[in-house]
C-alpha cells in the first residue's frame, strides 16, 4: 500500500513535467490527471485492485476498456490510455515501477472523421467581423484591432490558441514577417505570419502597444494583461455568430483551415507539416482530402482521357 501511495504521489510530480518541461497545455494537463484518476477509480471499485501498477494485468486492463466503450468515444479512450501510458512509462523512468502495463495493449481501431473547416468565403466573412462592428460604432477601436489582431494571426500563422496566448513580442521578427513557436512538446518552429497580419500586428503595436517590450504578450485580454485561452475561444465565438457561421466552429477549427488552404492552392504537404509543428507527416495528411476537387480540375485540364 505504502508503493501504491508513492505512485499517487509521482501524479503531482508527473503533472508539473507535462506542464513545465513539456510546455503541455493546461487542458491537456487536466486531461492527464482525469483520465488517470478514472482509471484509479474504476479498477480500485471494479477489479478490486490494490493501487500497485506493477500488479496490474492484462485481462484487468481490457475488462476496463470493454466497460468504456459503452459511455466513451473510441478517440476519447485512445486519448485515456495514451495519458496512462505516459504515466506508466514515468514511473518506469524514476525506477518505482518495473514495467508498462500498457504496452502492446491494442485498442479499438480509431473512425477517420474529415477535420472540419471554413470556406475561404467563410473565413474572409469571419476576418472582417471586428472592422465591421468598428465601422458600426458597435465596438471600441482598442478591442476591434485587439480582436483581429487574434483572427487573423491564428489564421495567417496556423497558430494553436494556446500558442497565439503565449506570444511575445519578442519572438516576432516583424521586418521578414516570422514568428519563433514554442508548440506541443517544447518544440520550435518557424511560422510566417502573413502579409495583413503583419500589417494589423504593426498598426496595433504602433498606436496602442508603443512601449511594450520583448518579453510583453502580443495579445492582451479585456484586463490588460496576456489573454487566456477561454477568452480567444469566447471572441472566436461572437464572430462566429456574426458571420452568421456555425458555432460548433472551434479556434482549432481555424488552424484546420489554415492547412487545408494552404493545400488547395498548391503548397506541399511537408512544408504544411511543418508550418503546422506536425512530428509525423500522417497528422497532416488527413488535410488532403479536400484537394481532391483540385485535384480532379486539374486531371480533366490537361489530361488527354479526361
Amino acid at each position: 500500500m505504502e508503493k501504491a501511495t508513492s505512485e499517487v504521489i509521482y501524479l503531482d510530480r508527473f503533472l508539473d513535467h507535462l506542464s513545465g518541461e513539456r510546455r503541455l497545455s493546461a487542458y491537456t494537463v487536466r486531461n492527464y490527471r482525469q483520465a488517470i484518476r478514472d482509471f484509479h477509480f474504476w479498477m480500485r471499485e471494479n477489479a478490486r485492485w490494490n493501487g500497485i501498477w506493477d500488479d496490474l494485468d492484462m485481462m484487468q486492463i481490457r475488462n476496463f476498456i470493454i466497460e468504456k466503450q459503452a459511455s466513451h468515444s473510441r478517440r476519447t479512450i485512445h486519448n485515456h490510455f495514451s495519458a496512462l501510458k505516459t504515466f506508466a512509462k514515468y514511473l518506469v523512468k524514476h525506477r518505482l515501477i518495473k514495467r508498462n502495463p500498457f504496452t502492446g495493449l491494442t485498442l479499438p481501431k480509431l473512425d477517420k472523421p474529415l477535420p472540419k473547416f471554413f470556406s475561404e468565403k467563410q473565413m474572409s466573412r469571419l476576418l472582417a467581423g471586428p472592422m465591421r462592428l468598428l465601422e458600426n460604432e458597435a465596438l471600441e477601436p482598442y478591442q476591434a484591432w485587439r480582436d483581429r489582431l487574434v483572427l487573423e494571426l491564428l489564421y495567417g500563422a496556423g497558430l494553436r490558441v494556446s500558442e497565439l496566448a503565449s506570444l511575445n513580442y519578442g519572438m516576432i521578427d516583424i521586418p521578414s514577417g516570422v514568428a519563433r513557436i514554442r508548440g506541443k512538446g517544447n518544440k520550435e518552429r518557424l511560422c510566417p505570419l502573413g502579409k495583413i497580419a503583419v500589417l494589423v500586428l504593426e498598426k496595433f503595436r504602433r498606436e496602442y502597444a508603443p512601449s511594450a517590450g520583448w518579453a510583453d504578450p502580443v495579445v492582451l485580454g479585456n484586463r490588460k494583461k496576456r489573454i487566456r485561452v477561454r477568452q480567444v475561444q469566447l471572441i472566436v465565438k461572437k464572430y462566429l455568430a456574426l458571420a452568421d457561421l456555425p458555432m460548433d466552429l472551434s479556434p482549432h477549427k481555424i488552424r484546420h483551415s489554415f492547412a487545408t488552404h494552404l493545400l488547395n492552392r498548391g503548397a506541399d504537404l511537408r512544408l504544411v507539416q511543418d508550418l503546422l509543428g506536425h512530428a509525423s507527416l500522417s497528422t497532416t495528411q488527413v488535410y488532403t482530402h479536400v484537394t481532391l476537387d483540385r485535384l480532379k480540375e486539374a486531371h480533366s485540364k490537361a489530361h488527354p482521357r479526361a
